[in-house]
């Protein structure tokens, strides 16, 4: 199954990268991936990916830096930040400046793709969340 969103994912462990690229493309979006931050922000100049997903410790360009330089875009993408930094500060600091979500690593790929599949569903030109998402994951999953 396609959709039409691309997901531009920003990753420099080779095997996280491998693994949630494969995750992301087998529930049907389009991905693209760059393994550092730098290579990541000239991707989302030239593909205008509908989601970036970021990590946010990378070597040349981190995390933050690219969330600024997105910000800048004329239209700008949902974000999602990942990261294994359990500090409470890095998270504040990337909801200010304005990720869609935020997955501290280890997470579950279940939780990965509601994650996405819930920005997704977020209308990119107003507040409202009624615009259903073109992916796989399209009805929330009720917790027992």
């Amino acid at each position: 199954m396609s959709t039409d969103y691309t997901i531009l994912l920003i990753e420099d462990d080779r095997e996280i990268s491998t693994t949630l690229s494969g995750v992301i493309k087998s529930a049907g979006y389009n991905i693209v991936v760059a393994p550092n931050g730098m290579e990541g922000q000239k991707l989302a100049r030239t593909t205008n990916p509908d989601l970036v997903i970021t990590d946010m410790m990378m070597p040349k360009m981190g995390g933050f830096p690219v969330l600024e330089s997105l910000k800048s875009l004329p239209s700008p993408p949902k974000v999602i930040m990942i990261t294994a930094n359990e500090g409470g500060r890095h998270k504040a600091y990337a909801e200010m400046l304005g990720v869609d979500d935020y997955l501290r690593k280890p997470f579950a790929m279940d939780v990965f793709l509601e994650a996405i599949a819930r920005v997704l569903a977020k209308d990119k030109n107003s507040d409202e969340s009624e615009k259903p998402p073109k992916g796989p994951l399209s009805r929330s999953r009720k917790k027992s």
